[in-house]
């Protein structure tokens, strides 16, 4: 969930690029934990802090015409954004709606799936209220599904001092919001504790060859590490400077990231 003041990422076309890369991956890598989780033809789903809505868009295309997504987004500005992106994409089964996580203003028992990829991370302190909420919306038989990582244990090669640099602060403003970096460790206890039965949990490695222009989520806050003390703007030009020189380089970096996923089921009696 992108919010001015929580979460500054600017959402430039590169970071908009970034999202829907981001999407298309999840689409390939997590097929399999879709299907449990209930996306099918004629689901209606509930895509919770959607962003710019780049997993809106491949979740509708998934649920088809007879099916359909609410994403919720707690800035208006991105929510725009994500209107634009179903418009683009020629979809009028995705509904955008101004909400908060702990509050989407989705009536109970009303879809199939909610779906919460990657806010957990970002709203420290309020996770066991997200989810708690998020067990509400679907039907009885209907399931949770939760994605987030372990930002504590991403790695990159080959290893560039100026971008670690970077990672480091960018770890050090999340704390500073009292954000749970390792949040994906704790997805099946949060579905437990919202009473929901754990129907898969697990973790998978993210093995990414970074393309050319690719830029990262602490690239995208550096106006927030600067607003936070954490940085000044001789250090976002020896950032930028880091990534031009990855840019020219023929071999690409590798990134590997650590994701965890869960999906819960709301008892069907």
């Amino acid at each position: 969930m992108t919010h001015v003041a929580d979460y500054a990422l600017k959402l430039s076309e590169a970071e908009l690029e970034r999202y829907r890369w981001m999407a298309e991956s999840a689409e390939a890598a997590e097929r399999d934990l879709w299907v449990t989780a209930g996306v099918a033809e004629g689901a209606a789903v509930a895509d919770i802090g959607c962003g710019p809505g780049a997993i809106s868009v491949v979740i509708a295309g998934r649920v088809g015409p007879s099916g359909r997504v609410v994403a919720v987004e707690r800035s208006p500005e991105v929510a725009e954004v994500a209107r634009a992106a179903a418009s683009r994409a020629g979809l009028d089964n995705v509904t955008v709606t101004v909400g908060d996580a702990q509050d989407t203003g989705i009536a109970p028992g009303s879809v199939d799936l909610a779906m919460i990829r990657h806010v957990l991370a970002h709203n420290g302190g309020r996770e066991e209220a997200i989810v708690a909420h998020a067990a509400t919306l679907p039907r009885p038989g209907g399931c949770v599904y939760l994605v987030d990582v372990d930002l504590s244990a991403t790695r990159s090669r080959p290893p560039d001092t100026d971008l670690a640099d970077l990672e480091d602060r960018y770890r050090q403003w999340h704390e500073q919001q009292g954000n749970d970096l390792s949040v994906g460790l704790r997805l099946a206890e949060l579905l437990t504790a919202a009473g929901l039965e754990t129907v898969d949990y697990q973790g998978r490695y993210q093995i990414v060859s970074a393309p050319p222009g690719f830029r990262p989520p602490s690239w995208a806050a550096r106006d927030s590490l600067v607003a936070a003390g954490l940085a000044i703007a001789a250090d976002v030009g020896r950032w930028s400077a880091a990534f031009d020189r990855l840019d020219a380089t023929p071999e690409r970096p590798v990134i590997f990231v650590p994701l965890f996923f869960a999906v819960g089921r709301r008892p069907a009696g």
